[in-house]
């Protein structure tokens, strides 16, 4: 984004809030033997691997998540807040990890499933001065969505329908 349309959309924000609000949603159907997940116009397909069932034919609901994280401060950094703070961006990489044991999955000598050792590196390549890019940077741990999803314990309300399939 530049910062002509981020002036814009700020006014338009400022007008009128509801037009800041959404409900970000995705939907998984199993399809050919793995999940398939479309939001809005946008389709792809999440697998596991071969040792815990799947077919590894997509990335892992797991890669998705740190690809969320890694995704998120590459995008939002350079879409969003480069132009906010005026820092010109040669290069910005992100590398999201956690460490994880299939055990749990599988539940096997009471092994827990969780992700751990959550961590994300980002590095960013800029001429701008140094207090503009720090002020840049903190900006992203305030206000990346998916960052402080992750931050901050969060509730999900969890619906689970069974039975006979339709038809």
């Amino acid at each position: 984004m530049n910062a002509t349309v981020l002036a814009e959309t700020e006014a338009r924000f400022k007008a009128d809030p509801s037009t800041a609000r959404s409900k970000p949603t995705v939907t998984a159907s199993l399809v050919n033997g793995r999940a398939c997940l479309s939001a809005g116009p946008f389709n792809w397909d999440a697998d596991l691997p071969l040792t815990l069932g799947g077919q590894n034919l997509a990335p892992s609901p797991t890669a998705y998540l740190l690809g969320a994280l890694a995704g998120c401060a590459v995008a939002f950094l350079n879409d969003t807040l480069a132009p906010q703070f005026e820092v010109d961006i040669v290069d910005v990489t992100a590398v999201a990890r956690c460490s994880s044991d299939a055990r749990g999955l599988l539940a096997i000598d009471g092994v827990a499933p969780d992700l751990a050792d959550l961590a994300l590196e980002i590095r960013v390549s800029s001429p701008s001065p140094e207090d503009r890019v720090a002020a840049m940077l903190a900006a992203w741990r305030e206000r990346c969505p998916i960052y402080l999803a992750l931050m901050k314990s969060q509730s999900v309300t969890l619906t689970i329908a069974g039975g006979a399939p339709a038809g």
